[in-house]
């Protein structure tokens, strides 16, 4: 598998370039990467977590499936009462890195439910790149929005949201009026039911939005 775990108290060391002295398999500049923002649960309970109401947050699986897709998975794991806006700044040095080995912005897609999402959205804003994809999976609460707004930031990049009909947390079509003009958006809504929980598997209903999302395509497209 191509899924890199990380610690993420720093910025990892992305996949070394292709061509430069890499060990073989290993991913480079021609490859689609899919950075993965996991949810606050994960930072309390670990990797495998069971929430009483949602179940188990099947975090491997929704590696691996985005792996068996054919990216290459940079998934950071994040501390106990992690701080969105430092982590935030961690993810874009994350970007940055890639871009500096040579990646094109178009194939680097930022992924992030709940908590990770609201990272995600904060990263979008730090990044000011108009070509990175970003996917904000559940997380756009009026709180992320308020956030945005108070620190006078324009959220940059091609941005999707993508939300359960069944959950408290809706659409993000009120974060997306502070969308940069040379920017693009998208929102899918999914009914797959169960509310947060929807998105603690890799449920196709969403997986398949993110994975076209992240090739250039649109949410929808078949």
């Amino acid at each position: 598998m191509t899924a890199f775990v990380v610690a993420c108290g720093g910025p990892s060391e992305p996949p070394t370039a292709a061509g430069s002295g890499a060990p073989p398999g290993v991913p480079g500049t021609s490859s689609r990467y899919i950075v993965y923002l996991h949810g606050r649960i994960i930072e309390d309970e670990g990797l495998r977590p069971t929430h009483p109401r949602f179940g188990v947050y099947e975090y491997q699986d929704i590696l691996d499936t985005f792996d068996a897709a054919g990216f290459t998975v940079v998934a950071p794991v994040r501390p106990p009462g992690a701080d969105p806006s430092e982590h935030a700044r961690v993810t874009a040095d994350e970007v940055r890195r890639l871009l500096d080995i040579g990646v094109p912005a178009e194939h680097i897609t930022v992924v992030g439910f709940s908590k990770g999402g609201a990272i995600a959205v904060l990263t979008a804003a730090e990044l000011g790149n108009p070509h990175v994809n970003f996917v904000f999976i559940a997380c756009c609460s009026h709180r992320i929005t308020s956030s945005v707004a108070a620190a006078g930031g324009h959220l940059t990049g091609r941005m999707l949201s993508i939300y359960e009909a069944s959950d408290a947390v809706g659409s993000c079509s009120s974060l997306f009026e502070r969308a940069a003009p040379d920017s693009s958006v998208a929102e899918v809504e999914v009914e797959i039911g169960g509310g947060h929980g929807a998105f603690y598997r890799p449920h196709p209903d969403w997986v398949g939005p993110v994975t076209r999302w992240a090739r250039g395509e649109t949410p929808n497209q078949r």
